[in-house]
């Protein structure tokens, strides 16, 4: 059986992206939280399970196989069980999908700066600053291209669900918990995101979680 181990489902961007993609692969997995920044955390990093990642979550590990990285572990899965199941069969699709992961994977550095990720709150709207303002027309851009070119039927980027939406599925929750104002175009699609099983999943263990982090328990200045 897959084992997967993850920060806080309330704080871990990376690690909601590695769990999402593990659900979306049908695989059985065993699921490790692994609590970010307590009195065990150094240790901890330190042990032969996070040995490969320099003591970073999410890890996957198949047997002895390990993958660590979000996007490494989605392109792992997606051998293992098919490409179909996370990236769109359309070769332009797929090309535009890819890319738009790839780019969430190395981009918007204010926006992760300046809006850590805390699914548990709800902050109200504060000016923006420029960095994540263009962050934020790129990313919203970004969805109405692939909607409008690919989205098709479904509620999704590319009409499933798929890898490109595990990719942007914390940022969606960044735009709420900060309430950051996006095109009213956006709207459905993050609540599609939103209410899809997997996302509600991850957000109900979040709210149930015992810990807090204090400094993401408040905006940062």
């Amino acid at each position: 059986m897959l084992k997967l181990f993850i920060g806080n489902k309330a704080y871990s961007s990376w690690s909601m992206r590695g769990w999402l993609a593990v659900r979306q692969s049908g695989l059985d997995f065993e699921e490790i939280v692994v609590p970010l920044y307590d009195d065990d955390w150094d240790k901890r990093r330190e042990g032969d399970e996070f040995a490969p990642s320099s003591g970073k979550v999410p890890i996957l590990w198949d047997g002895d196989v390990v993958v660590w990285d979000s996007l490494a572990i989605i392109e792992y899965l997606a051998e293992k069980v098919g490409r179909d199941r996370f990236w769109p069969a359309d070769d332009g699709a797929r090309a535009m999908a890819r890319s738009m992961a790839a780019e969430m994977h190395s981009s918007f550095a204010s926006l992760r700066r300046e809006h850590s990720m805390n699914v548990r709150k709800r902050f109200p709207p504060r000016e923006l600053s420029e960095g994540t303002v263009q962050d934020v027309m790129r990313i919203v851009q970004l969805w109405a291209e692939a909607r409008a070119r690919y989205g098709g039927t479904g509620p999704f980027l590319f009409g499933e669900f798929g890898a490109v939406d595990i990719m942007f599925a914390p940022v969606i929750t960044r735009f709420i918990t900060y309430s950051i104002p996006v095109p009213r175009f956006a709207h459905p699609y993050m609540e599609a995101v939103l209410e899809h099983p997997f996302v509600t999943a991850w957000l109900e263990g979040a709210y149930a979680e015992p810990w807090v982090i204090e400094k993401f328990e408040l905006p940062v200045l």
